[in-house]
């Protein structure tokens, strides 16, 4: 696979229309103070935030995990990560799945401060003065790689005074435009008791829902120029942006069932809209070139690729 056409880009951004994989109507996501993420243009078109970019970054995650075997997916294998493990050594969670990736509780909470003291010394005195960014990101690509594109921020106080952050080098959304609100509902049915105490679960329960119908699209920045400011070279580089690519493309095949009334898929083509007349990179080929990048860049991670963490309360 050829990188030449973003070796000079700051970014690439991409864009994909979208549609319900049956019917017209979704639910987007929602927000408990808010509901739906609705909107207006400054020309009174309607708009709707149907997935977030919180949310769309641990969905670019999880299909890269195989829950079956709990291991990466097969392209995948090799790259490090860092695992949360009860006194038995069986795994509770890992950087990949949590929600907060390296800073986890499960991971540096707990009384095995093992890990914790290896993190504060290789990341060596930041107490005072700017934080390392070059040394943050040597330290996250030996660990936990995947914190290079999802964003890390290092919260403890014990760790540079809770200044150890970086933000998405990889970002997506999903939102839809032209939106109209479809009005549904539904009952709780109880033939036993009809009537019965509602609050512990007994009785008829009328609800209401709101459902939309629009136009979707999914959006998908890749900060190539923050990729390479972390100044690991260009076998890190290579890796990170082929790595980046690959979730894109791998959430666009499977992950698009966001919600029970949720599920997406690609209608049309994916869209390229920075650098013009770059062309994304298949799956196929992402699949098969990922391998050899991660063998290519095993120098720069933690041996075994995978850090063991004991858990205790």
């Amino acid at each position: 696979m050829n990188l030449d056409g973003l070796r000079s880009e700051t970014r690439l951004l991409i864009e994909v229309p979208l549609k319900p994989v049956q019917g017209t109507r979704f639910q987007p996501t929602g927000f408990p103070d808010l509901g739906a993420a609705s909107y207006q243009l400054n020309d009174g078109t309607q708009m709707l935030l149907v997935e977030s970019a919180q949310s769309m970054a641990n969905r670019m995650e999880a299909v890269c995990w195989d829950e079956a075997r709990a291991d990466w997916v097969k392209p995948l294998q090799g790259l490090p990560y860092i695992a949360a493990v009860d006194k038995s050594g069986k795994t509770i969670t890992n950087s990949i799945l949590e929600s907060h990736r390296i800073n986890s509780p499960y991971i540096l909470e707990g009384k095995d401060k093992t890990f914790f003291t290896t993190l504060k010394t290789e990341l060596g005195a930041m107490e005072t003065g700017r934080v390392d960014i070059r040394r943050l990101a040597e330290v996250l690509l030996k660990y936990d790689a995947n914190s290079l594109l999802h964003g890390v921020f290092l919260s403890k106080s014990d760790l540079a005074g809770g200044r150890l952050r970086l933000p998405r080098a990889l970002s997506g959304f999903i939102e839809a435009s032209n939106v109209t609100i479809a009005p549904s509902g539904g009952v709780k049915k109880d033939d036993v008791d009809p009537s019965g105490d509602t609050g512990k679960g007994f009785g008829h329960v009328p609800f209401h829902r709101d459902e939309y119908t629009g136009n979707i699209s999914a959006y998908f920045n890749v900060d190539l120029a923050q990729i390479r400011g972390y100044a690991l070279g260009a076998d890190a580089d290579d890796l990170l942006i082929t790595l980046a690519m690959y979730k894109i493309q791998k959430v666009l095949k499977d992950g698009l069932r966001l919600r029970t009334s949720c599920d997406l898929e690609i209608t049309g083509v994916v869209k390229v809209k920075r650098p013009d007349g770059y062309r994304l990179p298949s799956i196929e080929q992402l699949e098969s070139d990922l391998p050899a990048l991660i063998k290519k860049a095993h120098g720069s991670f933690a041996d075994p690729p995978v850090t063991k963490v004991q858990y205790q309360e």
